[in-house]
C-alpha cells in the first residue's frame, strides 16, 4: 500500500522526541532512525520528556515506550495533553496484545508499533504521520479546484461530481477539499476532526471519541456522493489512521 521509506528519500529531517528506559534499545533505535533521515532527541523516562517540553523542545512527533520508570507511557500521554502538548504520539512497545493497542488508541495515540516490526516499518509509520500533519487543518481555498470527476467551488462552498451538485454542508465541503487536495495521501482522523472544528478541539467519549464523529461525517459524505453516483468509491480508509481521496 505504501512505498517503503529509505534514508535518501527525503531531505526533510522529521524531529522526533523519543522516550525509552532501555539504554541500549533507545540508542539503537535512535541511531537507525537517524540513518532514515530523522532528527531524534531521546529521553530515559517520561518525566525527562515532560520537562523538555516545558522548556520548549522543538519536535514534530512523540515516540513512547509503554513501560518506563516514574510514569508509564500510557499515563504520560494524558499528562502531555494537559501540559498543552498536542503533537501526534506513537507507541513503540513489546506489548503487542490487542487490549494494549486499543487502550493506546483510545487515549489518543495515532499508532501502535510492536518492537518486533523493526525500525524500517517504524520509520515508514512516523513519516506518514508527520507528513500528514504538515497540512493545515483547514485548507486555504484559492479558486475552483478540479480533481478527476470532482469540481470544488470554494467561493460558494459547493462540490460537484460529474457536474451534479452533491449538496454538501460547509463542514462536509471543507473535509472533501482537505482530502482531495491531499490526493493519494492519508489524512489522519485528528486532522479531519480539526477541519470539522478547530485544532485541539475535543468531544465525544474518551480522549479518542472524536473518531466516532469523523466516521459518521465521512459516512454522510459518502452517502451524498453515492446518491449522485452509486459506484462512488473515492474515499479510502486506513484502519485506525485516517482517510484519503483516491482509489488504492
Amino acid at each position: 500500500m505504501f512505498k517503503p521509506v529509505d534514508s535518501g528519500e527525503s531531505e526533510r529531517k522529521i524531529r522526533v522526541a523519543f522516550a525509552e528506559d532501555d539504554d541500549d534499545f533507545r540508542e539503537a533505535v535512535s541511531g537507525e532512525l537517524t540513518d532514515y533521515g530523522f532528527d531524534v532527541t531521546s529521553f530515559a523516562d517520561g518525566k525527562l520528556l515532560l520537562e523538555a517540553f516545558a522548556q520548549g523542545i522543538d519536535a514534530e512527533i512523540i515516540l513512547l515506550d509503554w513501560s518506563m520508570p516514574s510514569v508509564s507511557g500510557i499515563d504520560l500521554l494524558p499528562k502531555l495533553r494537559q501540559a498543552g502538548v498536542v503533537l501526534p504520539v506513537v507507541f513503540l512497545t513489546g506489548r503487542s496484545q490487542p487490549a494494549y493497542e486499543k487502550l493506546a488508541l483510545d487515549r489518543g495515540a495515532l499508532d501502535f508499533v510492536d518492537k518486533s516490526r523493526g525500525v524500517p516499518i517504524l520509520a515508514q509509520r512516523l513519516r506518514l504521520i508527520a507528513d500528514s500533519h504538515k497540512k493545515p487543518a483547514e485548507p486555504e481555498f484559492e479558486g475552483n479546484f478540479h480533481c478527476g470527476r470532482l469540481l470544488l467551488k470554494p467561493g460558494i462552498s459547493r462540490a460537484y461530481w460529474d457536474d451534479a451538485d452533491v449538496n454538501l454542508t460547509l463542514t462536509e465541503f471543507k473535509i472533501v477539499y482537505l482530502l482531495a487536495s491531499s490526493i493519494g495521501t492519508y489524512v489522519t482522523y485528528r486532522a479531519v476532526y480539526d477541519c470539522m472544528h478547530y485544532v485541539g478541539f475535543i468531544a465525544g467519549s474518551g480522549e479518542n471519541g472524536y473518531r466516532t464523529n469523523v466516521r459518521s461525517c465521512i459516512k454522510r459524505i459518502r452517502n451524498k456522493f453515492r446518491a449522485v453516483d452509486p459506484d462512488f468509491a473515492e474515499i479510502d480508509n486506513y484502519q485506525s489512521f485516517g482517510y484519503r481521496w483516491g482509489k488504492a
